[in-house]
């Protein structure tokens, strides 16, 4: 796995976090609290070894910020029930999981192209971009769905309507992150957020060869 060679505290104190949270729930036989520390700790290493299985870096704020979510998502939400307590947890980390994984499926869309911003119109990678953030959020819901019926969890609350809020706040998510990947196509630049579009393809330059000529400048 070629990870960025500094470590990142901050995931290696979460990590520990959650597995001291899971045994010890174990040995008071918390069962639920046990099951959600060792799921949310399952869901944060899976990026890592995601990249590892397909020879990638991942830039260590990427990392940061999945393995922030899924302790904010499932961990402090379900575990502190957080969901209750803030009404906004769940608007902000589904608006915020929608970007990031638009900006995820930009990438992956425009690795497809090896790096070609001319194999495609920018609107037309944009427009995938969009979907692909849309199906993620989608896929979310379901899971949300499925940790409902089968371990009695809450994270779908109010049902139908926090499912519909919740993919409208995806929708909102994918329109920021494929305009973030259009203005990046066509001006090189978009922001703080095309800054990390441009370190990705920096750290991973192999799967975007047809792009090196422009990160040399």
């Amino acid at each position: 796995m070629r990870l960025i060679k500094e470590s990142a505290p901050t995931i290696l104190a979460i990590w520990a976090l959650l597995l001291i949270a899971a045994l010890v729930a174990l040995g008071l036989a918390r069962w639920s609290l046990a099951f959600v520390s060792l799921a949310t700790l399952a869901l944060s290493l899976f990026p890592p070894l995601l990249a590892a299985r397909w020879s990638l870096t991942l830039p260590l704020p990427f990392l940061i910020f999945t393995t922030l979510f899924f302790f904010a998502s499932i961990f402090l939400g379900e575990a502190f029930d957080f969901y209750e307590r803030l009404w906004w947890w769940d608007l902000a980390l589904h608006a915020s999981a929608a970007v990031g994984f638009g900006l995820t499926g930009f990438l992956f869309v425009f690795m497809l192209f090896d790096g070609d911003r001319f194999a495609a119109p920018p609107y037309a990678i944009a427009l995938i971009t969009f979907c692909v953030a849309m199906t993620v959020g989608a896929i979310w819901e379901i899971f949300e769905f499925t940790m409902d019926v089968s371990f009695g969890l809450n994270m779908q609350k109010s049902g139908l309507n926090d499912t519909m809020a919740d993919l409208i706040l995806n929708a909102f998510g994918a329109l920021v992150a494929s305009l973030t990947g259009y203005v990046y196509l066509v001006r090189n630049s978009a922001g703080v957020l095309g800054r990390g579009l441009s370190q990705f393809i920096r750290l991973n330059r192999q799967l975007y060869q047809k792009y090196k000529h422009r990160l040399k400048k």
